[in-house]
């Protein structure tokens, strides 16, 4: 599935395109109110507040589209209800979000609305926006950006345990493509990021095994002692001699 081409590691964001200053306040009060005051849906159709979050998710203003995602998750947050009913609309504008090409301002703030989100859901009605979701997190994981990369592995942790049996086989492919990120972070400069690392490496763990028997993939991961001690205390009794600290 294509992706979305976002910033290059280290390349500068671009700067916000230049907007009329009274269309720019109007646009910064409406969102004032969408986010800290909810009443406005009693002044205006929620279709229609949900039309014009989608409209500006997509406006050339980073400021703007960053303002979406924030408001969606104060939304997701005071109005619980109005999330499960227009699901689809948000969890759209959510994923246009986290594939921003040049914000990593409004990847950072869409990764954590749909943390938000997808705790509230449980995976239900996640649909095909469950593959977009988990492709673009997977890349964020080695993020030069501290922010992104601890977001991204509380979000890909929260993924695992809502794959289910139907996106069971697609996950359990994209762990074993991410294993390395998982081993590598567990050691990450931040405290924050390897703690998040290491909580998301547990709930990754049974898909990094052999369906029931919980034996390695292969002779090259039975070498790995970082991964052996990271699944030792999962592992069966038969599995046991194979998780040995001397390897």
């Amino acid at each position: 599935m294509d992706q979305t081409p976002r910033r290059m590691l280290g390349q500068p964001l671009s700067s916000p395109a230049t907007q009329p200053k009274k269309r720019s306040t109007s646009v910064m009060s409406f969102f004032s109110k969408v986010s800290w005051n909810l009443r406005l849906q009693k002044q205006e159709p929620l279709k229609n507040v949900f039309f014009i979050l989608a409209e500006t998710a997509r406006d050339p203003s980073v400021k703007k589209r960053h303002m979406v995602m924030r408001g969606l998750g104060t939304m997701a947050c005071e109005t619980p209800d109005k999330v499960r009913k227009y699901k689809k609309i948000i969890l759209d504008l959510l994923v246009h979000g986290l594939y921003d090409p040049v914000s990593s301002e409004v990847i950072h703030e869409s990764m954590k609305t749909l943390t938000i989100i997808l705790g509230k859901m449980q995976g239900k009605a996640l649909g095909s926006f469950f593959i977009d979701i988990t492709l673009q997190t997977r890349t964020l994981l080695d993020d030069e950006n501290d922010s992104l990369r601890y977001s991204a592995f509380v979000l890909f942790g929260q993924l695992a345990d809502l794959a289910g049996r139907k996106w069971k086989s697609f996950f359990t492919r994209q762990v074993k493509q991410t294993q390395d990120s998982l081993l590598t972070h567990l050691q990450d400069r931040n405290p924050q990021v390897a703690k998040a690392c290491k909580t998301t490496f547990r709930a990754c763990s049974p898909y990094l095994r052999q369906s029931k028997d919980y034996s390695f993939q292969n002779e090259e991961d039975q070498r790995n002692p970082k991964l052996c001690r990271q699944l030792a205390p999962r592992c069966s009794a038969r599995s046991i001699p194979a998780c040995s600290v001397g390897m």
